[in-house]
């Protein structure tokens, strides 16, 4: 029973380490600047081992918030209404400085933020994620077209408040002088969203 666990775990340590060795070149060169072949060499891989983890040189950068695909229709779960859940969960998500919120100063962060928002190939990847994502909470609302319009409008509230973070970060500005803005855009945000979607707040 152990020997699949082991399997996962290595095929997880697998995918973590070439994303990572991959986004540092990315940092450091820009990344039309490197080539697959040049991340399969620094990783001591084949080409073809990397294309089995990443069908697509996108998805190495992308691999670090792939974890956050569901998160939204996860979230929803746990009331008591869906709304009330994703705002508690976006506002503690800013008090921890959840990377994901932009409200992150760490200068790895802002470097993968710089790559991530800088690079319009990644940035067209990201609205793909985003798209899984609407899709995700859309079916966890319940499916319909109103479902499917909340949705949308939630993750679309989630991102631009996460980018205006992200941009006075990336500007020079200190985490502890953009919280309280921060949290009461997120607090306007949830509220406008609140009063037009009655359904779900």
């Amino acid at each position: 029973m152990s020997e699949p666990g082991l399997r996962e775990r290595k095929k997880q340590r697998m995918f973590q380490v070439l994303s990572d060795v991959a986004i540092e070149l990315f940092v450091e060169k820009g990344f039309d600047a490197v080539s697959v072949a040049e991340v399969a060499a620094a990783a001591e891989v084949s080409k073809p081992t990397l294309f089995r983890y990443f069908p697509a040189k996108e998805d190495l950068v992308l691999h670090r918030v792939a974890d956050h695909e569901g998160e939204a229709a996860r979230v929803v779960a746990q009331g008591p209404t869906p709304l009330a859940a994703l705002r508690r969960h976006f506002l503690a998500g800013l008090e921890r400085c959840d990377p994901v919120t932009g409200l992150n100063d760490d200068p790895g962060v802002l470097a993968f933020h710089t790559l991530l928002y800088g690079t319009p190939a990644l940035v067209a990847r990201l609205h793909t994620h985003l798209e899984r994502s609407e899709a995700a909470l859309g079916q966890a609302l319940g499916g319909d077209l109103d479902a499917r319009l909340a949705a949308g409008q939630i993750i679309a509230v989630q991102r631009v408040l996460a980018l205006e973070n992200w941009r006075r970060i990336a500007a020079g500005e200190r985490v502890a002088a953009v919280r309280g803005d921060a949290v009461a855009a997120a607090e306007r945000a949830f509220g406008v969203l609140a009063a037009g979607l009655p359904g779900i707040a």
